[in-house]
């Protein structure tokens, strides 16, 4: 086998590493190496953590120190099969001392190193917050609902949409997806959002979701850098009905159940599922709210027909079993007037 001579030492050798034998490049070989002192920018705010001059959001303070160390640390570049600890203790909330352990095989040797270093904590304001402080969007979402006003439940749960669907973009990376200020009004409310990207992505779930349609607008707002900036309005309409909405349809008494990509509904007086598009009840009337239905007391129940007083005349009148009809003949049951006469309305949790 050729051999070759260390250039420093002079002894032969079959393998140079970085330019000498074994045994030399050894005398001064350091496994890894780190900075004494190294500093974690992170927004004061939200937690995010600057990376070379890019936010990023990340995990708690004590991740943050670790990973900034890891970050930093120098392994050599022989090393392998690496095994590392970092160990972080708070000294003051500013400030933090990480202990650092590094195992690795190198030439057929095994290795160990011990190492500290000070990361001092600069606390600041994020390129998110400080658009958020400043009122910086770039779209502003109209919430509103098709011919009613949306109920304060309704809307809870479409800012609630919003607040999920920001939180899953942000964890994606994107930096604007945030409110920074919205206006509650009677017909609704106006959310002022970081990107129109959010915007829109917001609409398709509460629409996907709650029902309804949204579409979107721009206008010119100035230029940029030689180009023109557009913020974008999205009008979204909840839809006209709500779950548990009696309405008449096509000579067909429905109860709305649930609204989203379609509307899924049940016919009070067979029973029978009711499934379509919200463009399909154009047209339809509302009669009455579950909640507001007048009750009656059940008299009797004779094979699929009810006896029962009319809530307003206090006359027997006879009327349909609805199907998985469940009350007894002395309790009160739910009805509906319609204009084909007084309906019982099933138990909804059926």
């Amino acid at each position: 086998m050729n051999s070759t001579v260390c250039p420093k030492c002079g002894k032969d050798t079959q393998k140079l590493f970085q330019g000498r034998c074994k045994d030399c490049f050894l005398e001064n070989f350091t496994l890894a190496e780190i900075a004494p002192v190294l500093h974690a920018k992170i927004c004061a705010t939200c937690g995010a953590r600057n990376i070379k001059n890019k936010w990023v959001n990340y995990g708690n303070l004590g991740d943050i120190v670790i990973q900034t160390a890891e970050d930093a640390l120098f392994i050599h570049e022989l090393a392998e099969d690496i095994e590392m600890s970092v160990r972080p203790r708070e000294l003051t909330p500013h400030l933090y001392k990480v202990y650092i352990e590094v195992d690795a095989m190198l030439l057929d040797e095994v290795f160990h190193q011990e190492l500290e270093a000070e990361i001092r904590i600069v606390r600041g304001s994020c390129d998110m917050c400080s658009r958020i402080s400043g009122g910086y969007f770039e779209a502003i979402l109209q919430i509103r609902a098709s011919k009613r006003l949306p109920s304060e439940e309704e809307m809870k749960e479409c800012i609630n949409i919003a607040n999920d669907v920001l939180g899953r973009l942000r964890s994606k990376g994107d930096r604007l997806a945030f409110i920074s200020h919205s206006l509650d009004i009677k017909e609704g409310a106006d959310l002022y959002i970081g990107s129109s990207n959010a915007g829109r992505h917001i609409c398709k779930e509460i629409v996907s979701r709650l029902g309804g349609s949204f579409n979107e607008s721009e206008s010119l707002q100035g230029k940029k850098e030689g180009k023109d900036v557009y913020r974008i309005t999205f009008s979204l309409r909840l839809p006209e009905f709500m779950p548990h909405d009696i309405i008449e349809h096509k000579g067909k008494v429905i109860e709305v159940r649930k609204f989203g990509k379609n509307v899924i509904g049940v016919d009070v007086e067979t029973g029978a599922r009711f499934t379509g598009t919200s463009d399909e009840l154009d047209g339809a009337t509302l009669i009455a709210k579950r909640k507001d239905l007048q009750k009656t007391m059940l008299v009797a129940i004779e094979n699929n027909d009810l006896l029962v007083l009319d809530p307003d005349t206090y006359e027997t009148v006879t009327i349909k079993k609805p199907v998985m009809f469940t009350a007894e003949a002395g309790t009160e049951i739910p009805v509906v007037k319609t204009e084909k006469g007084l309906l019982a309305v099933a138990d909804v949790s059926r």
